[in-house]
Formats: C-alpha cells, structure tokens, sequence
C-alpha cells in the first residue's frame, strides 16, 4: 500500500530531495487509525533539527552499523569499562541515514521510498514517547538526551546464532541505544511502525536511566546474575518489573494518542497467542502459585521468558486501577517516580536494589511494587486502595507484604478471586 500511494504521489508532486529543517517540520508518517490499522496520516516532528538524516533532540538514526555479542571476543573479554564494552560491540559504527522526500501543495514531506517511511514514523514514535516521559510522568529533559537509533544494524549474539537476529526492536543497554532490525516474518505493520512496541522500548531507556543510572552494565543485574545454579529471586523481580511497567507506559502514553488506549502491545504486528497474552485486559492474567515459587526459586537463565508473564500482570494490576485518564496520570507519574528516590521512608527501585546487593532475595515482588504505592499523592485515597486491591489480586503479594512502611497499602486491603474483577 505505501509503494502505490508514493508512486501515485510521485507524479503528482514536486520531487524535493533535501528539504530545509525548520521545526515543526509536517510530514506523513505511518499513524495507528481507530481501526488499529497503520496508514500514512500528517504529523509535526517537533524536536527534529535535520529532516533528511532524522537527526533531533530525541534521536539520531544511525544506519549500516554492525554489532556483535560474543563472550570468546578478545576485544570484549579485555574491555574494562563501560565505553570500552560499546566499543568492543560496536564492530561498525555505520553513518547518518538519508531520508528522500516529495513535497506537495502545502509544504508536507512525503516519504519517497519504504525506508523513509520506515524511519520518518520511527523518529515520531520516539519523539511521542519523549513526550510522554517528559509531560505526563514528569521526567526531565536532561534525563532524556538524544539517543542512537541503530536502522537496521547487523546484530549477532554468536552465543545463540552466527545469524544476525531479525524481526525485532529494542533498547540495548550495553551501546545505551535502540536497535530497529531488519524483518522477515513481521509485514502488517513493522515494529519501527508500531507506536507500542517503540513506547515500550522507550521505557526501558527511562527505566535504565532511573533505577540503573543510566549504567551500560547495571550493577544489580551483574551482582545478582552471578548466583551460578542457585536461585536469582531479586533478578527474577527486576526485569519481570522492567518488562511490566514498560508495558503500562505503552498503554498509557497510547491513551493520550488521536484514537484512544490501546490495551493490546503486540497488535498490529503480531497476531494469535502472541497478543493475547499480553493483553491487559486478558482474564488469564493471573499469578498462579506455580509460577510464584518460580520467580522465588527459580535461577533467572530457566526464568527467562517468564519474566513477561509477570510483568504483563503487574501491568494489568495497574491498568485495572487506573479508571480514567487523570488517575492514568497520577499512576504514570508514581510509576517512574518510584523508579528512584532517596526518601529513607519510601525508597525507590534504583535505592532498594542497591541496598540488597548482599541478599537479593531481600528485593521481593511485594517490595518492588509497594515502591509504586508509596508514591501516589496522599490525596489519592481511591486510586491507592484501587491500586493495592488489583496488586494483592493479581500478583498473589500477601497483604502484610504491601501494607508495610509509610504511604503503602491499608491492612485491610482485600483481594479477590483473580479473573472476575473488572478494571
């Protein structure tokens, strides 16, 4: 469909191949429609300062890169500090992409060619996201600087394949960058295309900056990954955490778009099981007492994957809580504050996991969503009771667990059965 619009396009407009940048700069870009399509819609990049080579406050892509993991690289096996890990991994820095336009009547950019539809959205997605981090949960600028986006990069895990890996987007802290792959098997809507999904990864990078200080290699996830076969509970709880709250930023920023939430992630770009599963309004969103054990016992290499499954019900918890926009919001902003805070009363995420370094298993599920609670205004008396009621629910946290320390859950809290509450 966008290869016989362009071309339609092409004969009607005057070609421009380099366009001046000046902010807003309007341009078509590939937009979620009310029926959960993607389809060219007009927009304003804001932040953008060099429309050709999408370069802006938020973002600068990056093309023909190559990175490569490889635990037997005597480059990275040598490096001892953050930046000569990037370097080690950064086989090919690649360079600047260069978009190709038409301008029509009015002066909107359309995209020439598939690529620079595919990094003209991308760019948006990021800036929304930004947006989002910066108006509705209060994250300063200064915490959310112009970030690499490598456009399909060559990226190998030779631990896992001697193939690059396709079909993905993601942030990928040891280069502090995203990464929008090729794909093979994703053609409904590219994940570069999908607000969601780049929403998602934005957080991580919000997640990272806040609770990892913005670490390329993050000391509770080293401190902690080094268990060998015994259990990894504090680590089964931080990235289950990092996956679920990246997941209700994708909501929630989807929320604030032209066509109103949007509660299943993958959609548009998946189909089947693979959405099902992570939508928040799922009925099977539900810990079982299974999968508690595991998250307790578990070592995080046979966790893996699962760490989904709980964040998407930590996700529900909260979608669940949160009955309109301005308790959206308030949640929003409690989340990522909660991420860090030096309050002795009330830490953050980024306090408690560097105060249990020693005993990991000290950072439980209870303890880590318990920080989201204590950050809600006091006013907020609904939303907290809401909000502790779906966590106890959903999550099978005991209630003494929640109810301890200041601003935290009421004891009276009282769960129900999980899969008969309605949000």
């Amino acid at each position: 469909m966008v290869r016989k619009l362009t071309a339609v396009a092409a004969l009607a407009m005057l070609a421009s191949c380099a366009p001046e940048t000046q902010a807003p700069v309007k341009v078509r870009a590939l937009v979620r429609s009310s029926n959960g399509a993607y389809e060219p819609q007009e927009v304003e990049l804001k932040t953008v300062t060099n429309i050709v080579s999408l370069e802006g406050k938020v973002a600068r892509l990056v093309g023909g890169a190559s990175i490569q993991l490889d635990s037997n690289d005597p480059e990275l096996q040598a490096a001892t500090t953050e930046e000569a890990v990037g370097k080690a991994l950064l086989k090919k820095e690649g360079r600047p992409v260069a978009a190709s336009y038409i301008t029509d009547a009015q002066g909107v950019l359309w995209p020439a060619d598939f690529h620079t539809w595919n990094l003209v959205t991308t760019y948006y997605n990021f800036e929304r996201a930004w947006d989002y981090f910066r108006t509705t949960t209060g994250v300063r600028e200064e915490e959310l600087p112009q970030t690499t986006a490598y456009y399909f990069p060559e990226f190998v895990l030779a631990d896992v394949s001697a193939d690059p890996q396709l079909d993905n987007a993601l942030f990928f802290a040891p280069t502090k960058s995203f990464l929008v792959l090729p794909f093979e098997e994703v053609q409904t809507a590219p994940l570069a295309i999908n607000a969601s999904i780049l929403t998602h990864e934005y957080a991580h990078l919000v997640f990272n900056r806040r609770v990892y200080g913005g670490s390329a290699l993050p000391q509770a996830i080293l401190s902690w990954s080094l268990a060998g076969g015994q259990s990894t509970p504090g680590l089964n709880v931080l990235k289950s955490m990092d996956e679920g709250l990246a997941d209700f930023h994708a909501y929630a920023a989807s929320c604030e778009s032209r066509f109103g939430c949007n509660t299943r992630i993958l959609s548009s770009s998946f189909e089947g099981s693979t959405v099902d599963d992570r939508d928040l309004t799922n009925p099977r969103n539900c810990m079982t007492q299974e999968l508690y054990q595991q998250l307790q016992l578990t070592n995080f290499t046979a966790f893996s994957g699962r760490e989904y499954q709980v964040g998407t019900m930590i996700a529900t918890a909260l979608f669940k809580s949160a009955g309109n926009q301005a308790e959206r919001q308030v949640l929003a902003k409690a989340v990522a504050d909660a991420y860090s805070d030096t309050n002795v009363a009330k830490p953050g995420l980024a306090q408690l996991t560097r105060n249990n370094l020693a005993n990991q298993s000290n950072f439980t599920l209870g303890v880590a969503v318990r920080a989201i609670v204590q950050h809600l205004p006091r006013e907020a008396f609904d939303l907290r009771n809401k909000l502790c009621t779906q966590l106890a629910t959903h999550l099978l946290v005991p209630v003494p667990e929640l109810s301890q320390g200041t601003d935290a859950c009421p004891a009276s809290t009282n769960p129900s059965t999980c899969g008969t509450t309605t949000p």
